[in-house]
């Protein structure tokens, strides 16, 4: 539903455009990791995800299922809540793991946050924690690099600028990008498992943001 959702939604508030390179494929079963902006940011990733047929699951901070409506549908969907600095925290990874297992498409944020600053404006990826890396030592899956540009333009900053962002996208329609890599099949420690998934994000992150850069000069 919230893939379905994300659809819809998007397009309403932003110019959306995809690109892949050659060989991306999201075979069943893969661990999707992108990069982390915005609130907003999920949705815009959702939506372009969905235009090449894949609807994964999504791993996501634990607070957001206490929002009642959002809370019933992440729950039907089969999210998978995140507990930060928990010992639960570990659970979220053992239902990753069985996701993976049973076929289906899993999306994570492999930063753990949305960056503090209040500005607009692209950078790239922060280091990743050691989730993908795990997950990869216990299920094998490969790793399908994402990136995308353009959704702090919907909304960043504190609460007040992000609702404005967010009010005013219909008539500023942003140019929004999300770029799906080739998938990588990642081997050694974790450490080194972690950087070479930071770098293909990063990657991928550079081509969404060329391809907003592109858009905002066009226009």
């Amino acid at each position: 539903m919230l893939s379905r959702l994300a659809a819809l939604l998007v397009p309403a508030v932003g110019r959306l455009t995809v690109s892949a390179d050659d060989g991306a494929a999201l075979a069943p079963g893969s661990l999707l990791v992108a990069n982390h902006t915005s609130v907003t940011d999920p949705a815009v990733v959702l939506a372009a995800l969905r235009r090449l047929g894949a609807q994964p699951v999504v791993m996501a901070a634990a607070g957001l299922w206490r929002a009642p409506v959002l809370g019933r549908a992440l729950e039907r969907d089969g999210y998978i809540p995140v507990h930060r600095g928990d010992r639960r925290a570990a659970h979220a990874l053992d239902l990753a793991a069985a996701a993976l297992g049973e076929g289906r498409l899993l999306l994570v944020y492999a930063e753990g946050g949305i960056p503090a600053r209040a500005d607009a404006g692209e950078a790239a990826p922060r280091a990743f924690r050691s989730g993908v890396a795990r997950l990869v030592e216990r299920t094998g899956a490969p790793v399908v690099p994402v990136g995308q540009a353009g959704a702090r333009r919907i909304s960043s900053g504190g609460a007040a600028k992000q609702v404005a962002g967010v009010l005013t996208a219909p008539l500023r329609r942003p140019a929004l990008h999300v770029h799906v890599g080739a998938p990588l099949t990642l081997s050694g420690g974790r450490a080194a498992a972690t950087r070479r998934a930071h770098s293909a994000v990063t990657e991928a992150w550079r081509t969404a943001a060329a391809a907003v850069r592109s858009d905002r000069r066009a226009r």
